[in-house]
């Protein structure tokens, strides 16, 4: 076998990432919850980062800031500019980790970097704030 050619748990990691994202946007949180798992224990930072957001934000899960958190940052690890920027938001207000300014502008600036607009923006008002 090559290593082009997709292996059994890779090409299904991809159909639950396609499907989980699928349900995630229809709303289907739940469904979207256990589509998502697999590839995200895959190392996925895209299902990953949806994770962190249902677990946030309470969407087909009870609220899980630990959670949250834990998918937040594997996904940001991975250079992924929405979780990123997520995981400084949640350093700049104190959601789900300790609030923390110098964190929250260490990933905000790697999201902005990656050329996310609102991530600037937002360290645009960090800096007119402390000035």
């Amino acid at each position: 076998m090559s290593e082009d050619t997709p292996t059994n748990e890779n090409s299904d990691s991809a159909m639950d990432l396609a499907s989980g994202i699928a349900a995630f946007e229809a709303k289907s949180f739940s469904q979207a919850m256990r589509l998502l798992g697999p590839p995200a224990d895959n190392g996925m930072a895209e299902a990953q980062y949806r994770l962190a957001v249902m677990y946030q934000r309470g969407l087909g899960v009870v609220r899980n800031e630990l959670m949250a958190y834990r998918w937040m940052t594997a996904a940001a690890e991975q250079g992924m500019a929405l979780a990123e920027h997520g995981l400084g938001c949640m350093y700049l207000d104190g959601d789900c980790v300790k609030q923390n300014a110098g964190a929250a502008k260490t990933w905000l600036s790697k999201a902005a970097d990656q050329g996310l607009e609102g991530s600037r923006m937002l360290l645009d008002m960090i800096a007119v704030d402390n000035t």
